[in-house]
C-alpha cells in the first residue's frame, strides 16, 4: 500500500454535518464539504491486510484495498475503474449503505475501521467532476430483447449489465418516475434525487429504454411481454408491508411508513395532493413503530414537518454500545446506532409491546397503549421469547402513527399471479440461480430474497444479469468473463 503506517498515523475522520437545528428546515443532503487531502489520509489507513475481510463483508465484492491505494496515489481515474468494475452505482451505496464492509475491516478489531463508504462516495463524485464517467454504448448488439420489471436498485443494475452485454433492454416502472425505492423510499436529505437523475441520464444515453406508468400485470399484460421479449427479469421488490393487527388499527391517523415517505418525496419533487389525502406530522405527536432505517427516515421527515413530539419504539431490547462476546468481529455488529435523524430530535424506547390504538369520538387515533416486556431465552427451545412486565402498561399520546415494521414479501396480485410464477414458503419468488419456473423469466433483489439492503439489490441485479446472458447466448456470459479478467489484472 502507499502508506504502510497510515493506520498508525491517522485517526478515522468523516465529513461534518450541518447543524441539526438548521438542516431540518430543508431536504438537502446534510454533509459539509470534505477536502480531498482528508479523504486521501483516510485511504492511507487501509492496512493492506493479508486477508482483506472487507471483500467478504461487501455483498458486491468491492476491491477495497486496491481502490484505497489508488486514492492514496491521487489516481482518481484508476480508483473509479476499480470501484465501477464491481459496483454500478457507487454514488448510491456511498450515501445509503450501512457499510457491512466497514464492519468486517481488520483495523476495526481494535480501532475505528477505514472510512470505506465515504471513500467510495468521494471516488465516484470525483469521477463525475473530472469527466471519467461516460455512457458505455456497446459496439455490437446481440438482437436479444430483455424486459426488466421494476426500476429500483436491482432492476437498474440488471438493466445496466444486460445493456453492457449488448442486449436491448426496456425497464418498466409502475410509478410516474424511474427509481423505485431510490426515488420514493429514501428521503432527499439522504439521497438527493439529482444524484439519481444524473445516473439515469447516462443509462438512457447507453440505450436503455424506460417506460413509466407501466404496471405489468395491471395496465400491461405480463403474457404479452413474454411473447415480445426473449427474457423477462422480475425486480419489483418486497413491497407488501407488514401490518400491526391490534385493536384500533382502523382509526384515522395510522399509516404505513412507506406511504408517508413516498408522499414527502413526491412533494419535494413538486407533486401536489388532494388535501384530504395528505399525510403531515406538523404539530402532531408522532409515534414511529419500528426501530430500523425506515423508522429513522420517518423520524427525520417528521422533524422537517415540525412535529410536536416524536417517539420511536422498538419491540426488541436496547442493543449494547459495543460488541458483546457473542457477537465477535467480523460479524455484523449488533450495537446501538444513532442516525442523523435521531440527532435532530427523537425520544427512543426499546422492549415495548404495542397493545392497542385508542381513538377519540371522531375516529381519530389519540393514543397508543403499550406495555414493557422482558426478553429471555426459552430453555426448551433455546429461542428468545418475552414476557410482559406487570404494572408497566401506559398510554402514549399519538396523533400520527407510522408503521415501520418491515415488508413480508412482493405483491402477488399482479404479474406474479398473472404469469404463474412459483413462490417459496415466505411468499417470495422461487428461483434456481435467479431463473424461475418459467424458463425465460428471471428474478433478483428483494422480490427474490426478501427485504434487504440496496447494496444486496445491486449485487443481485448483477448476478441475475449473468444468468440471463448465459440463457440468451447459450454459453458463458461476457459479463462474468469481464469481471474475472478485471480481478486478474487488478
Amino acid at each position: 500500500m502507499g502508506k504502510p503506517t497510515g493506520f498508525l498515523e491517522f485517526n478515522r475522520e468523516l465529513p461534518k454535518t450541518k447543524d441539526p437545528k438548521n438542516r431540518i428546515k430543508d431536504y438537502s443532503e446534510i454533509y459539509l464539504d470534505f477536502k480531498d487531502e482528508k479523504t486521501i489520509e483516510q485511504a492511507a489507513r487501509c492496512m493492506d491486510c493479508g486477508i482483506p475481510f472487507c471483500h467478504s463483508g461487501c455483498p458486491l465484492g468491492n476491491i477495497i484495498p486496491e481502490f484505497n491505494d489508488a486514492v492514496y496515489d491521487h489516481d482518481w481515474e484508476r480508483a473509479y475503474e476499480i470501484l465501477s468494475s464491481t459496483n454500478n452505482f457507487p454514488e448510491f451505496t456511498g450515501r445509503i449503505c450501512p457499510a457491512p464492509c466497514e464492519a468486517s475491516c481488520v483495523l476495526g478489531i481494535n480501532k475505528p475501521p477505514v472510512a470505506i463508504e465515504h471513500i467510495e462516495k468521494t471516488i465516484v463524485e470525483k469521477a463525475f467532476d473530472l469527466g471519467f464517467i461516460k455512457p458505455y454504448i456497446p459496439a455490437n448488439r446481440t438482437g436479444k430483447k430483455v424486459a426488466v420489471i421494476g426500476s429500483g436498485p436491482a432492476g437498474l443494475a440488471a438493466a445496466s449489465q444486460l445493456n453492457k452485454a449488448g442486449h436491448w433492454v426496456t425497464v418498466y416502472e409502475r410509478d410516474d418516475r424511474i427509481g423505485g425505492l431510490l426515488r420514493y423510499g429514501i428521503p432527499d436529505f439522504k439521497l438527493d434525487k439529482s444524484i439519481l437523475d444524473r445516473r439515469l441520464n447516462i443509462l438512457e444515453e447507453e440505450g436503455i429504454v424506460f417506460k413509466t406508468n407501466a404496471e405489468v400485470g395491471k395496465n400491461i399484460n405480463g403474457g404479452d411481454l413474454l411473447e415480445e421479449y426473449d427474457a423477462v427479469v422480475l425486480c419489483g421488490g418486497a413491497t407488501q408491508p407488514r401490518d400491526l393487527p391490534i385493536p384500533g388499527r382502523e382509526l384515522k391517523g395510522i399509516y404505513f411508513a412507506m406511504d408517508f415517505l413516498r408522499q414527502q418525496n413526491k412533494r419535494v419533487a413538486g407533486d401536489r395532493f388532494m388535501r384530504k389525502d395528505e399525510i403531515f406530522a406538523t404539530d402532531k405527536n408522532v409515534i414511529v413503530i419500528g426501530g430500523g432505517d425506515t423508522g429513522s427516515d420517518c423520524v427525520g421527515t417528521s422533524n422537517r414537518h415540525n412535529a410536536k413530539s416524536i417517539i420511536q419504539i422498538e419491540l426488541l431490547a436496547k442493543p449494547p454500545v459495543t460488541r458483546s462476546e457473542h457477537n465477535p468481529w467480523p460479524e455484523w455488529p449488533m450495537i446501538l446506532r444513532t442516525s442523523s435523524s435521531h440527532e435532530e430530535g427523537c425520544e427512543r424506547h426499546w422492549s415495548l409491546l404495542t397493545k392497542e390504538f385508542i381513538g377519540d369520538k371522531k375516529g381519530n387515533v389519540r393514543a397508543l397503549r403499550v406495555v414493557e416486556i422482558k426478553w429471555e431465552i426459552d430453555k426448551k427451545t433455546n429461542n428468545q421469547t418475552f414476557k410482559e412486565i406487570p404494572g408497566t402498561t401506559r398510554d402514549l399520546h399519538c396523533d400520527l402513527a407510522l408503521l415501520a415494521i418491515g415488508f413480508v414479501h412482493p405483491e402477488h396480485d399482479g404479474i406474479l399471479n398473472q404469469i404463474g410464477v412459483d413462490l417459496d414458503s415466505r411468499g417470495n419468488v422461487k428461483d434456481s440461480n435467479y431463473q424461475t419456473n418459467i424458463e425465460k423469466v428471471f428474478t433478483a433483489g428483494d422480490m427474490r430474497r426478501g427485504q434487504s439492503l440496496v447494496v444486496w439489490a445491486i449485487a443481485e441485479g448483477r448476478e441475475a444479469a449473468i444468468s440471463v446472458d448465459k440463457f440468451l447466448m447459450k454459453n458463458a456470459s461476457i459479463l462474468e468473463a469481464r469481471d474475472k479478467s478485471f480481478l486478474e489484472l487488478g
